[in-house]
């Protein structure tokens, strides 16, 4: 929303400005999807969280192939096993259903908050390197999210992508 707003009050700054101040102004757009595409610290933080939760991605597996195996085993005893018995191994497998979902449900939500912390460290990080880029090259205005057109002559994207990945 703020980037919004910034965008709209420069566009209307430009408006009303005499057309010498608009041709000394230098201005430059950032391809938001290139950045985050190409960026080496998105890789980084992709490997971060892999490292983090592949463990329990892995336990999760498990535990799922032992209840595919225990459900398995249940339907292939079902008949010659007693009443009491059959319903004292289906209520453990129904136990051990609902454990997993649980463990699934918290294994999803903790990847989920640690994707969002890597994200926005790398959006801060992007967007430190922009403001770097437009300061050492003198723009005046930078556009980086909420574009839907622009030229050449003004994308930046692949300076800022050389100066992430010098990082």
């Amino acid at each position: 929303m703020r980037t919004v707003k910034v965008m709209l009050v420069s566009l209307a700054l430009l408006a009303v400005s005499p057309a010498s101040f608009a041709n000394d102004l230098k201005v430059g757009v950032v391809n938001a999807s290139v950045i985050l595409d190409k960026s080496p610290q998105k890789e980084r933080a992709l490997k971060r969280l892999e490292t983090e939760f592949s463990a329990r991605s892995k336990s999760l597996e498990a535990k799922s192939r032992e209840l595919r195996s225990a459900q398995e085993q249940l339907q292939k005893d079902a008949a010659i096993l007693s009443s009491d018995e059959r319903e004292t191994r289906e209520r453990k497998v129904l136990g051990d259903q609902r454990e997993l979902k649980r463990l699934q449900d918290e294994y999803s939500e903790d990847l989920s908050i640690r994707r969002n912390e890597e994200l926005r460290k790398l959006e801060e990080e992007i967007a430190e390197t922009i403001v770097s880029v437009a300061e050492k090259e003198n723009y005046d205005l930078v556009l980086y999210q909420g574009v839907i057109f622009a030229s050449e002559a003004v994308d930046i994207t692949e300076k800022v992508l050389q100066q992430l990945q010098a990082r």
